[in-house]
């Protein structure tokens, strides 16, 4: 029987507020056995590049990741953002340990081609891409892996991930030695019919449902790459995906997500 392993990723407003960040941090201390978290960089990014008269870009939820981008996402999610989720967890007794894809060669990534949309200095991943046998040993180890949304391609060059993307890879694999566990955690309770009221909690979504609620604009920007990754991750031998409030994680109130 296959250990348990739980996944966490966190983004959005979480990230954004200090208090609501080390809440979450306090809480994820408390979750017993292995475990790994993933972030995303929130709106701080964004904000910093609007102060240096830097455009944000984002399609269908994703950022347009070019040159001067990419610099200063590296510098927010793997430097700043990262150390700081470490410095937290290390106050609460975890012993983390903050990654981008290129520390270790754990996560290694492919630029997008270009197709519709050029997406830049954005990586895609693949099956192989996750070193699982060294994110085995530092969980062995009794170490709690950080991840950020920036890895690398091999030959030099940084790449922006979806942070998304990130956890739902890591996750898949490392359901070849885990039973694991992935939850998307954000500052919603779920996945909600009518986004101000937060008790419009969606409890199951196969990929039917998940059809007919993208076709209908219910799920739409933000949450299309968080539910695609959700069922890829299913689709292959994840065992359990939720979506949920990163400061309820103990609630009942929370969608999960089903292949059928």
């Amino acid at each position: 029987m296959k250990s348990k392993l739980k996944i966490f990723k966190i983004g959005g407003g979480i990230i954004d507020s200090e208090a609501d960040l080390w809440e979450f941090v306090r809480l994820f201390s408390k979750i017993r056995g292995p475990k790994i978290l993933v972030h995303g960089g929130g709106k701080g990014a964004s904000e910093m590049m609007k102060n240096l008269g830097i455009a944000p870009r984002m399609i269908n939820g994703r950022r347009i990741t070019d040159a001067d981008t990419l610099d200063l996402v590296t510098m927010f999610y793997a430097g700043k953002t990262n150390k700081q989720i470490v410095v937290a967890l290390q106050s609460h007794g975890v012993n983390a340990l903050g990654l981008s894809g290129a520390d270790g060669n754990v996560i290694q990534a492919v630029k997008r081609p270009v197709r519709d949309i050029d997406y830049g200095f954005v990586g895609d991943l693949s099956e192989a891409s996750v070193n699982t046998e060294l994110v085995h040993q530092f969980l062995t180890l009794g170490l709690t892996p950080v991840f950020c949304p920036i890895n690398h391609d091999g030959h030099g060059q940084l790449l922006n991930t979806n942070a998304d993307t990130i956890a739902a890879s890591v996750a898949k694999a490392l359901s070849k030695k885990y039973a694991v566990a992935l939850h998307f955690c954000f500052e919603k309770r779920g996945v909600l019919t009518d986004i101000n009221d937060d008790d419009s909690v969606i409890m199951k979504i196969n990929l039917a449902d998940y059809a007919e609620l993208k076709e209908s604009g219910i799920i739409a920007d933000g949450m299309l790459p968080k539910l695609e990754n959700a069922f890829d991750a299913l689709q292959f031998g994840v065992d359990k995906v939720v979506i949920e409030h990163a400061l309820h994680i103990n609630e009942d109130l929370k969608t999960t997500l089903w292949l059928n």
